[in-house]
C-alpha cells in the first residue's frame, strides 16, 4: 500500500511540469565571491596561507551517494547570480524503464460461412460502421460495442444487442435519435429496421432491414489490426478467429520492481522520454497489486499502466522502449534553495552565502531531499527563510 502523504499545506509547489528535465550542476572546482564591504589587505606568506585556506573552504567537492550530481561541481566560478529561499513542496524523482504500446486485445470472431476474400492489413485502423472483412465478397462491419454479436437481430426484438446497435445507428447518421428513444434504445422498431436498410445500401449489399449472425462485429472502440490468422482464399468457420487487434489509445506499460510499488499510485502525473529523447506528460491509470516473477527482471515486478496525455506525441511507435518519471518522495512545506546555490566547505558540510543590503553572510545548511527536475534542493539553517536571496554559482 502506498504510505499517506501529509496534508497540503497551500504552498506553492515546486514540482516542475510534465516534460521537465533533470538540473544540471556546473562542473569543476568552484569558488567563493568576496562579500560586501572592503577586505583588510594582508601581507606576507601568512597572508598567503590564510587566504589558501579560505578558498579551500568553499571548494566544491562532494558527490551524493548512488550517482547523484554532487551540488556546484565544476568550473570556478566568474560570475554571479542570485536566487531566492522558498517555501513549498519538493519531489524526488526516478526513472523506470518501460514500453510503449497501445491499450485493448481485441479477438474478432467469425460468424458468417464462406470463403476469405478480402482481410485487412496488419496496422490498419478499422472504426465505426467501415468492413473489417469480406466473406464471399459480402461485407462484415465494426459496430462499437461491448456486448459481443450472437443472434440474427430484426424487428420486434429487444435486448443489450439491439441497443448498441441502434446507438451505432444515430451515431452513423443512419436514424434519427428522437425516432428511436420514442420505443427504447433497447428494441428494434420500425426505425431501426429502415435505418439498418440505409447502412445497407451504403455497403452494397441486399437491403433486408435485418442485421444477420456473422454481418456485424461489435467491439468497444475502433480496432488496429496486429495479427490476421484467417487466409485469404481459406475457408471461414463460425467461432473461428479472423484478426486480433487492439484500441488506438497509446498506453505505457511498467514492469515495475515490487518495491516501489509504494511510490506509484492512480493519478500520479509522470514524465514519459520517447525514444527520440522527447518527452511528453502522462498519468498513472492502473497499479497491479499481484507481484509476478518476470524473466529477466530480476525479481518480482508489479504492472503500472501509463497513458499519454498527447496521444499525438506516440504516433507511428509500437512496443517502443521509453522511459518513465515517476515520484518516489514528497517533501511538502519546506524551504528550499537552488542547488546552484551550495558550497561545500572543508569540513564536508555546506553553506549557502545569503544576499542582504550592502553585506553578505554564510549560513551553514543541512540538505534534505533533492528534486533535481526543478533544481531545488530542500535546506534547514539557523536564520534561513523564504524571501532571502542567496548568491549561485555561474560559470
Amino acid at each position: 500500500m502506498r504510505a499517506g502523504h501529509a496534508a497540503d499545506t497551500g504552498q506553492p509547489d515546486y514540482a516542475a511540469p510534465p516534460g521537465a528535465g533533470e538540473a544540471g550542476l556546473a562542473g569543476g572546482p568552484g569558488k567563493k565571491r568576496r562579500f560586501g564591504g572592503r577586505r583588510r589587505a594582508l601581507a606576507g606568506a601568512a597572508a598567503l596561507v590564510t587566504a589558501a585556506v579560505v578558498t579551500a573552504a568553499v571548494v566544491i567537492a562532494a558527490v551524493r551517494p548512488g550517482g547523484a550530481r554532487s551540488p556546484g561541481t565544476g568550473a570556478a566560478a566568474t560570475q554571479t547570480a542570485t536566487g531566492a529561499v522558498t517555501r513549498g513542496t519538493l519531489v524526488s524523482r526516478t526513472a523506470v524503464n518501460a514500453t510503449l504500446g497501445y491499450a485493448g486485445s481485441y479477438t474478432v470472431v467469425n460468424q458468417a460461412r464462406g470463403t476469405y476474400t478480402a482481410l485487412p492489413p496488419v496496422g490498419r485502423v478499422i472504426r465505426d460502421g467501415q468492413v473489417l472483412y469480406r466473406v464471399t465478397r459480402a461485407p462484415v462491419i465494426l459496430l462499437y460495442g461491448r456486448v459481443p454479436a450472437s443472434r440474427a437481430l430484426a424487428e420486434g426484438m429487444r435486448g443489450p444487442d439491439v441497443r448498441q446497435l441502434n446507438h451505432d445507428l444515430v451515431a452513423l447518421g443512419y436514424a434519427d435519435r428522437a425516432d428511436i428513444t420514442g420505443l427504447g434504445w433497447g428494441y428494434f422498431g420500425w426505425d431501426t429496421k429502415q435505418a439498418v436498410q440505409r447502412l445497407q445500401a451504403h455497403l452494397g449489399v441486399q437491403q433486408t432491414g435485418t442485421m444477420g449472425l456473422g454481418q456485424v462485429v461489435f467491439a468497444p472502440s475502433a480496432i488496429r489490426v496486429t495479427t490476421v490468422p484467417a487466409t485469404l482464399g481459406g475457408t471461414a468457420v463460425p467461432g473461428s478467429t479472423a484478426l486480433t487487434g487492439t484500441s488506438t489509445t497509446p498506453l505505457v506499460t511498467i514492469a515495475l520492481a515490487a518495491a516501489q510499488q509504494s511510490y506509484v499510485r492512480p493519478g500520479d502525473r509522470v514524465t514519459i522520454t520517447l525514444p527520440d529523447l522527447r518527452t511528453t506528460p502522462g498519468v498513472v491509470t492502473s497499479v497491479g497489486s499481484v507481484a509476478t516473477q518476470s524473466p529477466g527482471s530480476g525479481g518480482a515486478t508489479i504492472p503500472v499502466q501509463v497513458t499519454i496525455l498527447h496521444p499525438a506525441a506516440a504516433a507511428g511507435l509500437d512496443q517502443a522502449p521509453v522511459q518513465v518519471l515517476i515520484t518516489t518522495a514528497r517533501a511538502r512545506n519546506v524551504l528550499a534553495v537552488p542547488i546552484t546555490a551550495l558550497f561545500a566547505t572543508a569540513s564536508g558540510g555546506y553553506q549557502v552565502e545569503v544576499a542582504g543590503a550592502g553585506h553578505h553572510r554564510l549560513i551553514p545548511v543541512t540538505l534534505g531531499l533533492f528534486d533535481d527536475a526543478a533544481g531545488l534542493v530542500q535546506v534547514t539553517g539557523p536564520g534561513l527563510r523564504a524571501g532571502q536571496k542567496v548568491v549561485e554559482a555561474q560559470t
